[in-house]
């Protein structure tokens, strides 16, 4: 997959522009907010959906602008296809090839890239949740089932909260509407399980790889899933079946907390470093070869299940890898397409470049 053009219009602090991009890498260079990371971040929201650094779109519209317009153009292999976003006032409009989405989810799986941004080295020692986003957000590029189920288990979950919330503050509740929103979350949370259990594996496989080869063979990683799944079971109906029983039996202690204490939104990764937990004890150093592990193996895995590997999206990250980390990441994206952000250019550990130089919002590109 190759992105060709990017094209944005009242965007962050970009009037108008249309930049190109070459097949290998493309180095956007620039000082501190001159509008580097604004194109990784358009470029991104069609692969995430949604902005990377906002929750709340209406931040990306331009100053003295009505809203905004962004779009990509890229090939596949399935030949030349435009993604475009838009919001002007409350209005949203996705299009792909001129022919209106109806929705976020819809967009998600045309367009797969993958982000390597400062935040992500949070993925070792950070809190859970940056683990589980990290897997929600890589699952949504290759298991569109995964958006759906997805998307029903957190609607159960905030009905069965609901609920549990009601019991705690002493207020009538349903304990056959528990129950039933109880088997209900199970069977989605199986589905959910199983998909992160199984992209964990694969991306552990890839991850250790790379950490090898890093490390000279003195360091070895492993990735394992960790949930309420004791069994460790790949079978559908016995994870449904654990599912309920989990539910069930904490039934009395959540009626307490008023909230759901079980299930995937509480799930998390191992990581294990040479066998121990590298939360603890990973240094600087091991944590950024780890992580540049993890993404490199998500571009794998899209490789592995789709026949070509997505775009890589480097913002701001050779100022946080010494000299043999962005070596060792120059090499393994030799052959692929990369946008990568800079204020100090990196041209020596880069080959066959486009630069683009950035300023207040406006991009000039020139092959070096």
């Amino acid at each position: 997959m190759k992105i060709r053009k990017f094209r944005a219009e009242g965007f962050r602090n970009i009037d108008l522009c249309e930049i190109d991009f070459s097949d290998g890498t493309n180095l956007i260079v620039g000082g501190n907010a001159e509008g580097k990371t604004n194109v990784i971040e358009g470029i991104y929201l069609f692969s995430r959906g949604r902005s990377f650094r906002t929750a709340d779109d209406r931040e990306l519209i331009g100053f003295g602008h009505d809203g905004f317009r962004i779009s990509v153009e890229y090939e596949d292999e399935g030949g030349t296809s435009t993604l475009e976003y838009a919001l002007y006032g409350k209005a949203r409009r996705r299009m792909k090839n001129g022919y209106k989405l109806s929705s976020a989810a819809e967009m998600l799986g045309n367009f797969r890239s993958v982000l390597f941004f400062p935040d992500d080295l949070r993925l070792v020692k950070g809190n859970p949740e940056e683990r589980r986003s990290f897997l929600n957000v890589a699952l949504s590029q290759t298991s569109p089932l995964y958006v759906s189920d997805y998307s029903r288990f957190k609607t159960a979950l905030e009905n069965r909260n609901a609920i549990l919330k009601n019991a705690a503050r002493g207020l009538y509740f349903d304990e056959g509407e528990l129950i039933a929103w109880s088997d209900v979350m199970a069977e989605y949370s199986a589905n959910i399980y199983i998909e992160r259990k199984k992209y964990t594996e694969e991306l552990s496989r890839f991850a250790k790889s790379h950490l090898l080869e890093l490390s000279g063979g003195a360091e070895e990683l492993e990735l394992a899933y960790k949930s309420d799944i004791e069994s460790g079971t790949a079978d559908r109906s016995e994870a449904v079946a654990e599912y309920k029983e989990v539910y069930r039996r904490s039934l009395e202690r959540e009626r307490a907390a008023g909230t759901s204490l079980f299930g995937p939104q509480r799930d998390d990764i191992t990581v294990l470093l040479s066998g121990r937990e590298a939360r603890s004890f990973a240094s600087q150093g091991q944590q950024r070869s780890i992580v540049l592990g993890m993404k490199l193996g998500e571009g794998e895995i899209i490789h592995e299940r789709f026949g070509e590997y997505p775009v890589f999206l480097f913002d701001d990250v050779l100022s946080e890898l010494d000299d043999e980390r962005r070596t060792y990441l120059a090499g393994k994206t030799d052959d692929m397409q990369t946008v990568i952000t800079s204020c100090e250019g990196g041209e020596r550990y880069l080959k066959n470049i486009n630069v683009i130089s950035a300023k207040g919002g406006t991009y000039v590109s020139s092959h070096r």
